[in-house]
């Protein structure tokens, strides 16, 4: 089952807004064994639509679209496809119903706009979009399927999963993919792929080995295709398991966990609480703790920080150290680490503070330049790292650097 995503719209074109539509369709459709094949996009006008199309329809069993279902002049979609297959647009009555029922709902009037939106073309088979106004429309054409779909998220996930996933299961065979992913810390993939080496070199035919590097970060995955989803599945965890024992000092989860879930569950585990002292990286350490459910039963607070004013009042930095090695040192994120404990009354913290740039560096400490610190009240440790000139990725790689030495630091903790 071979799949190609085309999108429709220029503010995907401009950068005006990002495509996660082709994402998230990838990953169902990965669930199902489909393999996209491509993912194109093409501007809102008629030929480039066409010529999309053209594209996208050669060497594949189904095209899935997105985007120009609208009720303005610039959703042209509809019409373009009515052009391509050669057939006229029909006005649907069963939309138009559910248009006007929408609208009793929220108490607004319908406009000529909502009738436009029910020109259908003539060969199209309704979905129903229960999140939205423009249904999706499912066209089988010289013995391919191309299913065209709102560009809202979540109109379009609505329809993908009730009516179109539904409808290419039933239609079409595919053999099953499964993958096995490893999450690792504190290497990078060429470091991981040396360790890997003879282990991916006797790699069977049908399963491969992925590098997917993020910054801090790579994820190990190992992706398999075979008729018996079982023995597949099977194949798949002996692999896996032989591959954790080649890079288990790096590991750190599976499949789509986070340092941020794992550290809850290990605060959990131990019964410990953990606050959070932040500089350069202005809260996103505290953001990604945060952003696990549950994190309210062992995160106590965060502090951003920034200033010298503030690391002095808040967190008891001593002004001698800050006049005598700047914020950017070991004895500052030492002494933040001290003071968010006490601050936070938690019983581990950690700590950052760096020149995450683009200006701001000096000879002896150059933007990139980062002190992290992590500690309990009886030890700390303090490590610098040095980056690049690009601040937000600075603030990002200092962030993912501060869980893991926070992870490491509770992973050793007896509690």
């Amino acid at each position: 089952m071979k799949v190609h995503i085309l999108t429709v719209g220029d503010e995907i074109l401009i950068g005006q807004t990002i495509d996660t539509n082709s994402a998230w369709m990838g990953q169902q459709l990965n669930l199902i064994g489909a393999e996209v094949i491509q993912i194109t996009t093409v501007a809102d006008e008629g030929e480039a639509i066409k010529k999309g199309l053209d594209l996208a329809l050669d060497g594949v069993e189904i095209v899935l679209m997105t985007g120009g279902l609208g009720p303005t002049k610039d959703d042209i979609t509809k019409k373009v496809l009515a052009e391509y297959f050669g057939v006229d647009l029909k006005f649907s009555e069963e939309t138009y119903s559910r248009i006007q029922k929408i609208f009793e709902t929220i108490g607004k009037p319908i406009t000529d706009n909502h009738r436009v939106q029910c020109m259908i073309p003539s060969n199209a088979e309704l979905l129903p979009n229960k999140m939205g106004t423009a249904p999706g429309m499912w066209f089988e054409w010289k013995g391919k399927v191309v299913v065209s779909m709102p560009g809202v998220p979540y109109e379009m996930q609505s329809i993908m999963e009730h009516e179109a996933i539904p409808r290419l299961k039933a239609k079409f065979a595919s053999s099953p993919i499964e993958h096995r992913t490893l999450l690792t810390a504190g290497a990078g993939e060429t470091q991981l792929a040396e360790l890997l080496k003879d282990f991916e070199n006797q790699l069977p035919e049908h399963i491969k080995l992925a590098y997917l590097p993020s910054l801090g970060q790579v994820k190990l995955r190992l992706t398999g295709r075979a008729k018996d989803a079982t023995k597949l599945g099977q194949e798949l965890d002996k692999l896996k398991g032989e591959m954790f024992e080649l890079v288990k000092m790096h590991v750190y989860g599976e499949e789509n966990d986070s340092l941020a879930a794992l550290i809850g569950r290990l605060c959990k585990e131990k019964g410990i609480t953990i606050c959070t002292a932040e500089s350069c990286t202005g809260g996103r350490i505290g953001h990604e703790i945060t952003a696990i459910p549950g994190s309210s039963e062992y995160y106590t607070g965060g502090m951003v920080a920034y200033s010298y004013f503030i690391k002095e009042k808040m967190l008891h930095v001593n002004p001698d150290t800050l006049a005598n090695h700047g914020a950017v040192s070991e004895e500052t994120v030492r002494e933040m680490v001290k003071g968010a404990l006490i601050a936070f009354d938690s019983d581990v913290a950690v700590a950052v503070s760096g020149i995450a740039g683009p200006g701001g560096g000096t000879e002896e400490k150059p933007v990139g330049t980062v002190w992290l610190a992590v500690g309990d009240r009886y030890e700390t440790k303090a490590e610098k790292i040095r980056f690049g000139k690009d601040r937000m990725k600075n603030i990002e790689y200092s962030s993912n650097y501060a869980l893991l030495m926070l992870k490491n630091f509770i992973s050793h903790m007896e509690y």
